[in-house]
């Protein structure tokens, strides 16, 4: 398939970014720059967007997105699909492709379903098909942590004819965990060859943009929001993200991994700061994106019900909406270039 792997980078090439630009999975690797970036990026098989070259591009969010974001990746989503990129893949420039792996997790046999195995049946800690230690993903409430331990999750056979929208693949070495996994504990993870899973509609967990990729028709549901922090953009678009897949019939599936993240160097007690949102106002989040979201309504129409629920709750600012508005017009424009 057409695949198109999406960076955001401020650093010169580096080892990880080769692994995704030497891959026969991908037709291209985008990498998008900002203003802290290197002028050039001189890796074979890399079309390098500095931020001359964004100016220059059609797409009208950019008269608002912000500079030293990482939502400018937006930039190299659109770009993707105005390419004809049936795949949309993401990753960030410290993860690297395991020895021996294509990175096509599309391509991944998603025969297994996944539910939670003890009393709560809405959020499900994946991790816990995939490894025995006491790992998390981040976006997790902070209430489920525990809980999610004590039972092991319930594999079964998927259902016939289940279709994956969304594949989130995992990270060995320095997995996508919380601040307070790595203050209190910050184990490496080496996860377990276990099958790859789905989730049955009405069973959540977070999924973030790591490792990710997204089938063409879908890329409106991946807007990073740019007015809520750090760590919580991609967390708030995965949980917007699932009940739209529910209404549109598919499924978000979740893949053994394929890469190692060589983390880049984080403040840890800044990553707490910037992901007490997420912990106080996710799940309810997600309550607003579960009553809102409609099989009767597009799936760039529900992200925007859900938005302006979430802007009413005080979830995301107006702003929020504006740029909102201007990347749903370009995901229609992006997706009518690349048909």
């Amino acid at each position: 398939m057409n695949a198109t792997c999406v960076i955001t980078s401020i650093f010169p090439p580096t080892a990880s970014v080769a692994s995704f630009a030497g891959s026969p999975s991908f037709t291209t690797v985008i990498v998008v720059g900002d203003r802290k970036s290197p002028p050039g990026y001189p890796l074979e098989g890399v079309r390098f967007l500095s931020v001359d070259d964004q100016e220059k591009l059609p797409w009208g969010l950019l008269g608002q997105l912000p500079f030293n974001h990482y939502c400018r990746k937006m930039v190299g989503y659109l770009e993707a699909a105005a390419s004809g990129a049936e795949i949309l893949f993401d990753t960030d420039d410290d993860n690297g492709l395991l020895a021996g792996v294509d990175g096509a997790i599309w391509a991944i046999d998603c025969g297994h379903e996944l539910r939670p195995g003890g009393s709560e049946t809405r959020h499900l800690n994946v991790y816990r098909h995939f490894s025995e230690q006491p790992i998390w993903p981040r976006g997790l409430p902070l209430d489920l942590i525990t809980a999610s331990h004590a039972e092991p999750p319930l594999l079964s056979e998927a259902p016939a004819g289940v279709s994956i929208g969304v594949w989130q693949g995992l990270a060995n070495g320095d997995p996508d965990v919380d601040a307070i996994y790595r203050l209190t504990s910050n184990q490496p993870c080496t996860f377990l060859d276990r099958p790859a899973v789905s989730l049955p509609e009405g069973v959540v967990c977070p999924f973030n943009s790591q490792n990710t990729a997204f089938r063409r028709e879908l890329l409106p549901l991946m807007y990073l929001p740019a007015y809520v922090t750090f760590r919580y953009t991609d967390i708030l678009r995965g949980l917007v993200a699932q009940p739209i897949l529910w209404a549109a019939g598919l499924r978000l599936a979740f893949t053994p991994a394929t890469v190692f993240q060589d983390r880049n160097a984080h403040d840890y007690l800044r990553d707490l700061e910037s992901e007490v949102p997420m912990y106080l106002t996710g799940r309810r989040a997600l309550e607003l994106a579960i009553e809102t979201a409609s099989s009767s309504r597009s799936i760039p129409d529900n992200l925007l019900a859900i938005y302006e629920a979430l802007r009413s709750e005080g979830i995301v600012e107006e702003r929020e909406l504006a740029l909102l508005r201007l990347w749903l017009a370009d995901c229609a424009q992006a997706l009518t270039l690349g048909s």
